[in-house]
């Protein structure tokens, strides 16, 4: 276990509820769109698992390996809505705050609208616009849901490859952490992780609980992107 090596800034280890996990971070060759996932899992993840670890997959390399989930950015047909709601998104955009530009582009929040339908990011917009002057943040993404919050444009800042495209989200990710789980005889969890936190898009059962892997992954050990570490073997130390 002393050979494994965390990304860079990041630590091996977290606590979670007293209990030690080693979070070993897999890292692959550059993954393109297409893919085979099942493929990329038997080459990287079955040599080194055992019975009773966690395995965690990122969303953006389930959406590469489905094929039609990313999408040049250019090609998206924006809305006025788009346009609109994708200027009021505080990213920090222009201040030392700025980490990502998240749904502040008009063809991210086009394919969230496009994702969670009209009406409903339209009654999330209008709680939002309530509930932020109080000191209630996260209304909107709450209220729009998982799937419609992990759409990214662009999809990755320092991999060249994938800076002009967007990323929908991942279809059916709970059925795929079952399929890993029937594959490889492990849990499997589907998270997006960024520097804001971490939670899960599909889940091999619900006993995995999201306050569980926001605690685990509370610093994205994965980092964001060029590490290439999109898999994960969560272990109790």
């Amino acid at each position: 276990m002393n050979d494994f090596t965390p990304n860079e800034g990041k630590e091996l280890e977290a606590m979670v509820s007293g209990i030690r996990y080693l979070r070993i971070p897999l890292k692959t060759r550059l993954i393109r769109n297409g893919d085979d996932l099942m493929a990329l899992l038997e080459e990287y993840a079955r040599p080194l698992l055992v019975p009773g670890d966690l395995l965690f997959v990122s969303e953006k390399i389930v959406c590469l390996t489905q094929g039609d989930r990313i999408i040049r950015a250019d090609s998206v047909q924006t809305s006025w809505l788009a346009r609109f709601l994708a200027t009021k998104v505080r990213n920090g955009a222009g201040t030392p705050e700025f980490k990502g530009l998240g749904h502040g582009t008009a063809p991210a929040m086009q394919l969230l609208i496009e994702e969670a339908g009209v009406l409903r990011v339209l009654f999330a917009a209008a709680v939002s616009a309530v509930t932020r002057p109080l000191g209630i943040k996260g209304a909107f993404y709450y209220l729009i849901g998982k799937q419609a919050k992990s759409i990214d444009c662009p999809m990755s800042w320092t991999i060249e490859e994938f800076r002009d495209y967007a990323k929908r989200a991942p279809r059916d990710p709970n059925g795929v952490a079952r399929e890993m789980k029937k594959r490889f005889g492990v849990e499997a969890v589907i998270v997006d992780a960024n520097y804001q936190g971490a939670f899960s898009l599909g889940k091999s059962t619900s006993a995995i609980t999201e306050k569980f892997i926001q605690e685990l992954l509370h610093d994205n050990p994965a980092g964001q992107d060029s590490e290439m570490t999109p898999f994960f073997i969560m272990r109790r130390a």
